[in-house]
């Protein structure tokens, strides 16, 4: 009864969220009517569907002995983000429930084929030469939205392909730092105070460093370039434990950045707005000045639900929804929800540092740190810790590609626990 109890306050979550929202009729706030959404029927029917998807899959879960925490945690977080995109863009509702229901699907095929998605990673050189091949897309068929020429249109569906290349990095490092842990902790040259092995041992690592630097410069995602280079350096680090290459990537990042601060615009431009957004509130800083506003109103217990004004945020459902939850929910809902992704990243070592593998060991650990960093450089920086960026809030913001690729590393992070082993 426990594990099916932790299900029980993601749906309490949904459930009372859209009675709120149902029920709220005066004009200051968005309303979940029949005029929005075609009648209450248009997206029952797909909440249904997300509800028993969600209970199929934690009973597999419990059936395979697996983590039965990891799951209702991001059911939670998921619930939340539900909730959130019916108040900010209730038109967007049974589109972000279809894909909710999409990316869970897509995470029973992993739980159902992962003896065979594992053998990936007997194949470093492949994943690397694929993952290379997919964040390139974008640079001869990529469509710029929001700034960033990040995006695959493919008809009436948007795809980023950084959102299922960062999956592929994940496979690449595991494998690779695994294969070559050895050689890369017992380095034969010196250069300056850093200890170093051959060049060739290290080139596929300063391949993926060159990869976020052309993804800042070229396709104005900084963002991803940050979510990218972050894990290059984490899990090289997890695999070594030397602080060479910490030191080395921190020079790479560092001299690759007053380079394109002085040879390009929109760099210089996204530097200057994050030191000092004031200078321009209403134009180009307009977004991250109405952020700050929002976390200034909601202070510590909100504003309210349904009664802030997110909208003065353009893009809050997708980028800023951190923000929407700051001023009507206040600091202790944030702090919730990074407890929640906290606790996912402590239940994915916990599975890592049980796994008997190297290779899944690395993997686990990659793909916990991989949706903690995440969720950090976008809360950073929508409250200007960080320069702004574009990925979204894991498991929250509205997005198609962003749900399924974090479904997709929930579906191999619960493949490589095993409850009895670290419960």
């Amino acid at each position: 009864m426990k594990n099916w109890g932790l299900l029980t306050a993601p749906l309490g979550i949904v459930l009372c969220g859209l009675s709120v929202l149902y029920l709220k009729m005066n004009p200051g706030g968005s309303k979940l009517t029949a005029d929005v959404l075609q009648g209450p029927l248009a997206y029952i029917p797909w909440l249904a569907g997300v509800i028993l998807l969600a209970l199929f899959i934690q009973a597999v879960i419990i059936r395979r002995h697996e983590d039965t925490f990891l799951f209702p945690i991001v059911m939670t977080l998921a619930s939340v983000g539900i909730v959130e995109i019916a108040r900010l863009k209730p038109s967007l509702l049974v589109r972000q429930l279809q894909w909710l229901c999409v990316a869970m699907f897509v995470m029973i095929l992993v739980l159902r084929f992962w003896s065979r998605i594992r053998r990936m990673l007997s194949y470093p050189y492949l994943l690397g030469i694929v993952c290379v091949f997919l964040l390139g897309l974008p640079l001869v068929f990529g469509t710029e939205i929001g700034g960033s020429k990040n995006w695959l249109v493919l008809g009436p569906v948007s795809v980023q392909p950084s959102e299922f290349g960062k999956i592929l990095l994940v496979f690449f490092l595991a494998s690779y730092l695994s294969d070559h842990r050895r050689v890369l902790t017992l380095p034969s040259r010196r250069f300056l105070l850093l200890r170093l092995p051959p060049i060739r041992f290290i080139a596929p690592l300063i391949c993926i460093w060159g990869m976020a630097v052309l993804m800042f410069v070229v396709e104005k995602d900084l963002g991803s370039a940050l979510l990218f280079f972050g894990m290059a350096v984490l899990m090289t680090y997890m695999a070594t434990g030397s602080k060479s290459y910490a030191f080395l990537a921190l020079a790479f990042i560092g001299i690759a950045a007053a380079a394109s601060y002085a040879a390009f615009g929109h760099v210089r431009v996204r530097f200057d707005i994050w030191l000092d957004p004031w200078q321009d509130p209403n134009g180009m800083a307009y977004q991250i000045v109405q952020s700050l506003f929002a976390f200034g109103t909601g202070g510590i217990w909100g504003t309210g639900f349904g009664f802030g004004h997110p909208g003065f945020i353009p893009e809050v459902h997708t980028d800023f929804i951190f923000a929407a939850i700051a001023e009507e929910m206040g600091l202790i809902a944030t702090m919730m929800l990074i407890v929640c992704y906290v606790l996912f990243f402590w239940r994915g070592i916990k599975a890592a540092l049980a796994c008997r593998s190297e290779k899944e060991a690395l993997m686990a650990a990659g793909c916990s740190s991989l949706l903690l960093l995440q969720a950090f450089i976008i809360i950073a920086g929508v409250t200007k810790f960080l320069p702004l960026t574009g990925i979204t809030l894991p498991f929250i913001s509205y997005g198609g590609s962003s749900l399924v690729s974090s479904f997709i590393l929930l579906g191999l992070l619960v493949s490589l626990s095993k409850e009895q082993e670290h419960g």
